[in-house]
C-alpha cells in the first residue's frame, strides 16, 4: 500500500513543513511524518469504503420507491444495472476491507446527506446515464463506471474536500493522490476473485525503516550537501535556486549516498519525478542536469558504493 514513491513524497513533505516551522523539533517532524502516512492509509480505504456507500443508498431508495402505497411501473421495476455492478460488490464484500473500515470508523453512515448529495450528482453525469442505458452487461464496463467515478465526478465535487476537512486536517490535500493508488487497485482487479483492494500499512519491515532513515539522514546531512550542489550548478548562485528543487536534491543525494540497495538510476528517476509535480515548472530539466553531474563529481570520489546483485560496479 505503502510505496516507495509515496514515502518519498511524504518526507518532503514533512521536511518542508519542518524547515519552515518555528521550534519544531527533529523528532516532533518524524513523529509528523509517521501519523501523516497512516492518515493517508486511513483515507486510502475510506474513500475506496465511498462506493459500498454509494450502493446501500441506491438500494435503499429503490425499496422506498417499492413500499409506496401506489407504486409506477418503473418504482416496481427498476434499473439495478448500479446496485448489481460487480465490481463494487467486489468491494462491499471483501472481508479485510469490511473489517479495516469498522475498526478504524471510516464508513460514511454519518454523512447521510453528503451520500444522498454525491448520488444526485452521479445520476447527471453522461458516464452514467450511458451506463444504466446500455443493452449489454460486462464486468468491463462496471469497472470502467466505477473508475470514472473517481477520476472524473469525485475530483470535482466540492462536498467531497469539505467533509475530509472536518475529519482530518491530512486529508483535504491528499485526495488526488489517493484517487490514484485507488483507480491503480480497481484496475487490477481480477474478474472472479476477491483481488487486493485492503493493504497492511507498509508492504515490508524494510520500507518502514527506509521511511525514518532517508528522514533523518537528509536532515542529519541537510546543509553538508550545499556545496556539493553549488558546486556543480554552474553560475548558479544557491539562493536563486527554487528552495523546493534544492531539498529534492538533496533527498535525492541522500538516498544516493546513504542506501547502497537503491541502483542510482532508480533514484534519480524518482526524484526526477517527483519535480515535475511538487516543483516549478521546468524544475525537472533542471534537478536532472544537475544531480547529473553531482552523480559524477560523487562516482569519480569512489563516494557511491552500491551493494547487492547487479549493483557493484553499476554504471
Amino acid at each position: 500500500m505503502i510505496t516507495r514513491r509515496l514515502i518519498r513524497i511524504k518526507i518532503l513533505q514533512i521536511i518542508f513543513a519542518y524547515l519552515f516551522s518555528d521550534g519544531k523539533t527533529v523528532h516532533a517532524a518524524e513523529k509528523d511524518l509517521f501519523f501523516s502516512i497512516h492518515k493517508f492509509h486511513e483515507l486510502y480505504h475510506k474513500m475506496l469504503y465511498l462506493m459500498v456507500s454509494l450502493k446501500r443508498y441506491a438500494e435503499n431508495r429503490i425499496e422506498i420507491a417499492r413500499s409506496k402505497k401506489a407504486p409506477t411501473y418503473e418504482d416496481l421495476h427498476p434499473n439495478t444495472r448500479f446496485i448489481d455492478n460487480q465490481v463494487i460488490q467486489q468491494i462491499a464484500d471483501n472481508k479485510d476491507l469490511n473489517t479495516f473500515v469498522s475498526s478504524k470508523k471510516l464508513d460514511w453512515s454519518q454523512q447521510k446527506e453528503f451520500i444522498r448529495d454525491l448520488y444526485n450528482a452521479l445520476v447527471e453525469y453522461d458516464f452514467y446515464k450511458n451506463y444504466m442505458a446500455a443493452e449489454e452487461h460486462s464486468y468491463k464496463a462496471d469497472k470502467e463506471l466505477v473508475v470514472r467515478i473517481y477520476d472524473t465526478l469525485l475530483p470535482d465535487f466540492e462536498p467531497l474536500f469539505q467533509q475530509l476537512e472536518e475529519q482530518s486536517i491530512f486529508w483535504n490535500d491528499e485526495v488526488e493522490l489517493v484517487i490514484s493508488f485507488i483507480i491503480k487497485a480497481i484496475r487490477e482487479l481480477p474478474e472472479e476473485e476477491e483481488g487486493t483492494l485492503h493493504y497492511p500499512l507498509f508492504k515490508k519491515e524494510e520500507d518502514r525503516e527506509f521511511a525514518q532513515q532517508l528522514f533523518r539522514k537528509t536532515i542529519k546531512h541537510y546543509e553538508e550537501f550545499d556545496q556539493l550542489i553549488e558546486n556543480n550548478s554552474r553560475n548558479w548562485d544557491l539562493e536563486r535556486i527554487a528552495f523546493m528543487d534544492i531539498l529534492i536534491m538533496k533527498m535525492a543525494i541522500t538516498e544516493i549516498l546513504e542506501f547502497p540497495s537503491i541502483p542510482t538510476k532508480v533514484t534519480l528517476d524518482e526524484y526526477i519525478e517527483l519535480a515535475k509535480y511538487y516543483s516549478t515548472e521546468k524544475s525537472n530539466v533542471f534537478i536532472n542536469g544537475i544531480l547529473d553531474k553531482v552523480i559524477a563529481q560523487l562516482r569519480s570520489e569512489n563516494r557511491i558504493n552500491k551493494q547487492g546483485r547487479g549493483l557493484i560496479g553499476e554504471i
